[in-house]
C-alpha cells in the first residue's frame, strides 16, 4: 500500500527495456469527477511487435493516486512485449474514499473496453495489474468487474468492467483476516494510518467497519467466473502479510479459477531485483490473453 512498488520497478526496468518505437499518449481523459478530469497515459508498442492486447496498470500507493508517479519505463517494458499499457491515475484518499475510488477503476475499464478500436486492441482482451493497494484494486476489478447500465446516456457506463486477467504484486485481500484467521485489518493500530481510504474514524459504528472491510476485500466477489489471477508476495512482508496472496489462492483453486502464487522468501514490500518479477506478469498475460 506504499509507493514503494512504483519506485522500485520503475527504477530498475528502466535499465533492463532497450529504446523502441512505442509512443506515449499523455493526459487521456476517461471519466470526470467533482469537475475534475480523470486521466491515464497510453504507451502504444509500434506496430510490428503489437499483440493487441491492453493492459491496465493501477497508478496507486496506499490509495493515493498522482500523475508523476506514472511509469514511462514500465510501460516502455510492456510495450517492448507488444502490450498496451494503460496507466490509470485514479481519485485519491483522503478526499475520495475507497468506494468511490473503485468507481474510477470500473469507469477507466469500460473507458479502455468502449476506445478499444483506438489503440487496436481486443476489447475482450483486457489484463489488470498493480503493486500493493494497486493490486488490491487490480484483483477488486478482477472479482468485481461486470455489466454497464444497459440504460446509461453515456455509452462508456454500458461497457463492461469485467477484465480478463489479471496479476499484481502483494495485494492485501481480506480485510477480515488480516495476517491471520479473525484478525480485523482495520482494528490494528499499524494501519489506523489508512482509515480515511475506508471512510472510517474513531465514530464509525464496529457493524458499518465489518461491512467495509468485507465489501471491499476481493476474496469475497471471487467465484467460479473470475479471470485467471497471478500473484507475487515477499515472505516477510510486513505492511501485507503473504497470507493475504495465500487466502485469495485458497479460495481461487476452491473455485477452479486458473491462479499462481509466486513467493519471494525473506523479501519485505518491495525487494532489489523486483523489475525480473515484473516480467512475470508479462508471461502470465502472454499465456492467458496472446496465447489464447
Amino acid at each position: 500500500m506504499t509507493r514503494r512498488i512504483f519506485f522500485g520497478i520503475t527504477a530498475a526496468i528502466a535499465l533492463l527495456s532497450p529504446a523502441s518505437a512505442q509512443t506515449r499518449q499523455t493526459d487521456v481523459i476517461y471519466g470526470h469527477k467533482t469537475g475534475v478530469a480523470l486521466s491515464m497515459d497510453v504507451f502504444v508498442p509500434e506496430k510490428s511487435k503489437a499483440n493487441g492486447i491492453g493492459v491496465l496498470w493501477m497508478v496507486s500507493g496506499g490509495w493515493n493516486s498522482r500523475h508523476e508517479d506514472i511509469n514511462p519505463a514500465l510501460g516502455k517494458a510492456f510495450a517492448d512485449r507488444g502490450y498496451t499499457l494503460f496507466q490509470v491515475v485514479h481519485g485519491t484518499q483522503p478526499k475520495f474514499t475507497l468506494p468511490e475510488i473503485l468507481q474510477d477503476i470500473h469507469r477507466s475499464v469500460r473507458f479502455v473496453r468502449t476506445n478499444a478500436s483506438r489503440w487496436g486492441i481486443n476489447p475482450d482482451k483486457l489484463g489488470i495489474s498493480g503493486g500493493s493497494a494497486g493490486g488490491h484494486l487490480s484483483t477488486m476489478m478482477a472479482a468485481y468487474g461486470g455489466p454497464g447500465d444497459p440504460n446509461a446516456k453515456d455509452p462508456v457506463d454500458r461497457a463492461s468492467s469485467a477484465v480478463q486477467c489479471a496479476a499484481v504484486f502483494y495485494p492485501p485481500t481480506d480485510f477480515l483476516n488480516y495476517g491471520k484467521d479473525g484478525a480485523k485489518a482495520m482494528l490494528n493500530p499499524f494501519l489506523k494510518g489508512y482509515w480515511p481510504a475506508f471512510g472510517i474514524t474513531d465514530k464509525t459504528p464496529p457493524e458499518e467497519i465489518e461491512r467495509l472491510s468485507k465489501t471491499l476485500s476481493p476474496i469475497y466477489g471471487v467465484n467460479k467466473t473470475t479471470p485467471p489471477v497471478f500473484l507475487i508476495h515477499g515472505t516477510a512482508d510486513l505492511l501485507v502479510p503473504i497470507q493475504q496472496s495465500e487466502r485469495l489462492i485458497a479460495k481461487l483453486k476452491e473455485e477452479g479459477v486458473a491462479c499462481d502464487l509466486v513467493r519471494r522468501p525473506g523479501k519485505g514490500h518491495g525487494w532489489p531485483g523486483i523489475e525480473n518479477d515484473a516480467l512475470l506478469l508479462m508471461d502470465w498475460f502472454d499465456k492467458y490473453l496472446v496465447k489464447k
